[in-house]
């Protein structure tokens, strides 16, 4: 839970999942506070700059960072989500979900000013609200559904946004390296198709969209989670062994954390 007050009155509001409004969330916030509703999330940001708003409680850092790709809520990448989470838990880790759903943030436009500043400033949106749960936890899950033949575009836009870890040598092509490397850093992927063949369903091509990049990074993929045959909202709930698979592998990764 994140506290922020606003400075030029009295007024305190508390907002959950750092003021990043849900549509039912929003709906009881404009009623009561209307005008904190225009408040978005990517705001949040300039406004803590520029001392408007401050944080005055602080959440205790996740050893896990759970990132959901789907565009749909409670969709099946949802539900799986979730089981990852029992798992993590259950093994007595501290978790926390990004569902990138939830954020306001583009893909990234190859300014290259991360070369330089070593953090994204090209970009002023609601990454700078993940980058900090990103860097602080020390194992990722990543789960996203098969669109096209690959992930989603806004775990691919997410993925292209961690390009300013890289340092790259002056020459160009030339050596790089990533600031995230030699730490440890565990990763766990899981893609969800419709298609019940790996050929038609396309989930090679879509682990392989997660684990080249987070390999690259300096994370050691522990665990892939493929599942195919699945689309109907909710339907993964009928495959039970699906989901206890992705508790195990939850409990197994914080022996890693």
């Amino acid at each position: 839970m994140f506290k922020y007050e606003n400075r030029s009155s009295s007024f305190t509001i508390i907002l959950q999942q750092v003021v990043c409004f849900r549509f039912k969330t929003s709906e009881k916030l404009t009623r009561r506070y209307p005008r904190f509703y225009h408040l978005r999330v990517s705001n949040q940001v300039k406004l803590m700059k520029q001392g408007v708003l401050k944080v005055t409680e602080k959440q205790k850092p996740s050893a896990v960072l759970c990132v959901g790709g789907s565009p749909r809520a409670g969709g099946n990448s949802d539900i799986l989500i979730q089981h990852f989470l029992t798992g993590i838990r259950l093994g007595g880790s501290v978790a926390e979900t990004v569902q990138l759903r939830d954020y306001n943030f583009q893909s990234c436009t190859g300014c290259e000013q991360c070369r330089k500043d070593k953090t994204c400033t090209g970009l002023s949106d609601d990454m700078g609200l993940i980058y900090p749960k990103f860097e602080s936890a020390k194992s990722l899950v990543l789960v996203s559904p098969v669109h096209n033949y690959n992930i989603t575009a806004i775990m691919k836009a997410f993925i292209d946004r961690l390009y300013c870890y890289y340092d790259f040598a002056a020459k160009r092509p030339g050596e790089w390296s990533t600031r995230l490397q030699g730490q440890g850093r565990k990763a766990v992927i899981a893609v969800v198709a419709e298609q019940k063949t790996f050929k038609d369903s396309g989930v090679d091509p879509a682990l392989q969209a997660l684990r080249l990049p987070f390999e690259a990074l300096g994370y050691e993929i522990v665990a892939e989670l493929p599942v195919t045959g699945v689309f109907h909202k909710g339907r993964i709930r009928n495959y039970p062994e699906i989901l206890e698979k992705a508790r195990q592998i939850g409990i197994e990764l914080t022996s890693s954390v």
